[in-house]
Protein backbone atom coordinates (compact mmCIF):
# COMPACT_ATOMS: atom_id res chain seq x y z
CA UNK A 1 0.00 0.00 0.00
CA UNK A 2 1.31 3.36 -0.94
CA UNK A 3 0.14 6.53 0.75
CA UNK A 4 0.76 10.48 -0.81
CA UNK A 5 0.80 13.05 2.20
CA UNK A 6 0.68 16.53 0.69
CA UNK A 7 1.38 19.92 2.01
CA UNK A 8 2.25 23.65 1.86
CA UNK A 9 -1.26 24.53 0.80
CA UNK A 10 -2.70 27.65 1.61
CA UNK A 11 -4.00 31.59 1.06
CA UNK A 12 -1.88 33.48 -1.09
CA UNK A 13 -2.33 37.13 -3.06
CA UNK A 14 -1.51 37.12 -6.78
CA UNK A 15 1.49 37.04 -7.62
CA UNK A 16 2.84 35.24 -4.80
CA UNK A 17 4.76 31.64 -4.31
CA UNK A 18 3.97 28.55 -2.67
CA UNK A 19 5.59 25.96 -2.37
CA UNK A 20 3.93 22.14 -2.29
CA UNK A 21 5.37 18.56 -1.05
CA UNK A 22 3.92 15.13 -1.15
CA UNK A 23 5.81 12.67 0.83
CA UNK A 24 5.86 9.36 -0.23
CA UNK A 25 5.57 5.94 1.39
CA UNK A 26 7.06 2.71 -0.30
CA UNK A 27 10.54 1.96 -1.01
CA UNK A 28 9.84 1.75 -4.81
CA UNK A 29 9.38 5.60 -5.01
CA UNK A 30 11.90 6.55 -7.27
CA UNK A 31 10.75 3.73 -10.30
CA UNK A 32 8.13 5.68 -10.71
CA UNK A 33 7.09 8.82 -12.61
CA UNK A 34 4.96 11.25 -9.91
CA UNK A 35 2.92 14.09 -11.04
CA UNK A 36 0.18 16.93 -9.60
CA UNK A 37 -2.82 17.56 -10.85
CA UNK A 38 -5.51 19.73 -9.65
CA UNK A 39 -9.25 20.67 -9.28
CA UNK A 40 -10.55 24.11 -9.29
CA UNK A 41 -13.83 24.30 -7.70
CA UNK A 42 -17.24 23.46 -10.11
CA UNK A 43 -14.55 21.54 -12.71
CA UNK A 44 -12.76 18.19 -13.46
CA UNK A 45 -9.35 17.57 -11.91
CA UNK A 46 -6.43 18.42 -14.67
CA UNK A 47 -2.90 17.66 -15.26
CA UNK A 48 -0.42 20.41 -13.72
CA UNK A 49 3.53 18.82 -14.07
CA UNK A 50 5.04 15.31 -14.34
CA UNK A 51 8.34 14.06 -13.87
CA UNK A 52 9.53 11.08 -14.57
CA UNK A 53 13.46 10.40 -14.55
CA UNK A 54 15.32 13.09 -15.54
CA UNK A 55 12.49 14.62 -17.86
CA UNK A 56 9.06 17.03 -16.72
CA UNK A 57 6.15 18.00 -18.33
CA UNK A 58 4.02 21.27 -18.04
CA UNK A 59 0.54 21.77 -18.33
CA UNK A 60 0.59 25.17 -20.83
CA UNK A 61 -1.25 27.56 -18.01
CA UNK A 62 1.46 27.18 -15.81
CA UNK A 63 4.60 26.51 -18.32
CA UNK A 64 7.41 29.36 -16.85
CA UNK A 65 5.66 29.74 -13.57
CA UNK A 66 5.59 26.37 -11.80
CA UNK A 67 8.64 23.84 -11.15
CA UNK A 68 8.50 20.27 -10.58
CA UNK A 69 10.84 17.97 -8.99
CA UNK A 70 11.86 15.35 -6.83
CA UNK A 71 14.27 14.15 -3.85
CA UNK A 72 14.09 10.39 -3.92
CA UNK A 73 16.39 10.28 -0.75
CA UNK A 74 13.16 11.39 1.05
CA UNK A 75 10.61 9.52 -1.00
CA UNK A 76 8.83 13.50 -1.93
CA UNK A 77 8.33 15.01 -4.93
CA UNK A 78 7.72 19.38 -4.61
CA UNK A 79 5.96 21.62 -7.03
CA UNK A 80 6.97 25.12 -6.59
CA UNK A 81 4.50 27.37 -7.73
CA UNK A 82 5.59 31.46 -8.43
CA UNK A 83 3.60 34.23 -10.12
CA UNK A 84 0.32 32.58 -8.57
CA UNK A 85 -3.11 33.77 -10.12
CA UNK A 86 -6.57 33.70 -9.18
CA UNK A 87 -7.08 31.31 -11.92
CA UNK A 88 -4.37 28.96 -9.77
CA UNK A 89 -7.28 28.53 -7.05
CA UNK A 90 -7.75 24.78 -6.68
CA UNK A 91 -7.17 21.38 -4.60
CA UNK A 92 -4.00 19.94 -5.70
CA UNK A 93 -3.42 16.33 -5.42
CA UNK A 94 -0.23 14.31 -6.30
CA UNK A 95 -0.63 11.22 -7.66
CA UNK A 96 1.61 8.10 -8.78
CA UNK A 97 1.75 7.12 -12.34
CA UNK A 98 1.54 2.98 -12.99
CA UNK A 99 0.30 2.60 -16.10
CA UNK A 100 2.02 3.36 -19.63
CA UNK A 101 0.25 6.21 -22.19
CA UNK A 102 0.08 9.57 -21.69
CA UNK A 103 0.81 11.50 -18.51
CA UNK A 104 -2.01 13.65 -18.94
CA UNK A 105 -4.63 11.59 -17.77
CA UNK A 106 -6.06 10.80 -14.73
CA UNK A 107 -6.49 7.07 -15.17
CA UNK A 108 -2.90 6.08 -16.01
CA UNK A 109 -2.56 7.05 -12.33
CA UNK A 110 -2.74 4.51 -9.05
CA UNK A 111 -2.57 6.57 -6.17
CA UNK A 112 -3.60 9.32 -5.00
CA UNK A 113 -3.07 11.90 -2.38
CA UNK A 114 -6.01 13.60 0.04
CA UNK A 115 -5.42 17.43 -1.52
CA UNK A 116 -3.89 20.45 -0.57
CA UNK A 117 -6.22 23.15 -1.15
CA UNK A 118 -4.17 26.77 -2.90
CA UNK A 119 -6.36 29.99 -2.82
CA UNK A 120 -5.02 32.51 -4.48
CA UNK A 121 -6.84 36.05 -3.84
CA UNK A 122 -6.43 38.77 -6.38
Amino acid sequence: QVQLVESGGGLVQAGGSLRLSCAASGRTFSSYAMAWFRQPPGKEREFVAAISGGSTYYADSVKDRFTISRDNAKNTVYLQMNSLKPEDTAVYYCSRKYYSGSYYSTNKYDYWGQGTQVTVSS
